[in-house]
């Protein structure tokens, strides 16, 4: 008799397994020239809506959203990142070949995440609050973002070899990547704000403070002010297609290491929260 716990772990897995054969397909499609973005895009979607019943099965199972332990925020976030992928390839055709370095991205998230432990847990009460959603769902609007942002930098930065320029022949030129790069590190950066400020309101709801410069809140505001100061940047400066590129993936870095590494090493009350 199949159990919830089954059924969970059996969409997790295919959502896993959809999510690699989308990879391998856009790797490959790049490598060989070849267009199968339609194949690409039924598998994401396939994968996602996978992705999708797990997490809620997990929800249903445990009374709380996917935001508690390491396992379940890199999930929550998987999922929340091939959403941000996949409404990016929907609309920007012409960037679809950027999915041979986006889902490489995701991938190492996903490893990462099978090293967690995906065990059950609770949560204290402080998180029974509808301003943790809210300060979640900026977040992974955040990241989303940001996610496709590094993807065009990265683009740019595999064009300065042969190899690289071949691969991405059909794509806009650096100065249309970098354009549309920069747009959404914009968006990126009110998403961000939005979510420190709905931090700010939990946290004085929950441990009545807005702000008490612990790790994970000192790293937050680190990683928006990088952003800031890397959109300033361009407009002022001017910098090379390919120093803008090198600034991006500096705040992803820090945004990810942010996000999924501080909170677990932290002992300060925002330990296991994003």
């Amino acid at each position: 008799m199949t159990t919830a716990v089954d059924q969970e772990l059996l969409s997790f897995w295919l959502a896993l397994l959809l999510y690699l054969a989308a990879g391998v397909l856009a790797i490959l499609a790049t490598l060989l020239g070849k267009r199968p973005a339609k194949s690409i895009a039924i598998l994401s979607l396939a994968g996602i809506l996978a992705h999708t019943l797990s997490l809620g099965l997990r929800w249903e199972r445990l009374g709380h959203g996917p935001f508690g332990t390491q396992f379940e925020i890199l999930s929550s976030n998987v999922w929340s990142l091939m959403v941000a992928f996949f409404l990016a390839f929907w609309r920007f055709p012409v960037l679809r070949p950027m999915a041979a370095v986006v889902l490489p991205i995701l991938f190492m998230m996903m490893g990462w995440m099978l090293l967690a432990d995906p065990g059950d847990n609770l949560l204290p009460a402080t998180y029974n609050t509808v301003w943790l959603y809210i300060h979640i769902g900026f977040g992974k609007i955040f990241m989303g973002a940001l996610l496709i942002a590094v993807g065009l930098a990265s683009v740019i930065l595999l064009r300065g070899s042969a190899t690289g320029s071949r691969w991405f022949a059909s794509l806009p030129g650096n100065h249309s990547l970098d354009e549309l790069a920069y747009r959404f590190l914009a968006i990126g950066l009110v998403f961000d704000a939005l979510m420190l400020v709905a931090g700010a309101i939990w946290a004085q709801a929950a441990w009545g403070r807005y702000w008490f410069w612990d790790p994970l809140e000192t790293w937050s505001l680190i990683t928006w002010l990088l952003l800031a100061v890397t959109l300033h940047v361009r407009p002022l400066f001017a910098p090379s297609h390919r120093l803008t590129a090198g600034l991006t993936w500096a705040i992803f870095i820090v945004a990810f290491v942010t996000f999924f590494g501080i909170p677990f090493v932290s002992r300060a009350p925002h330990q296991g929260v994003v």
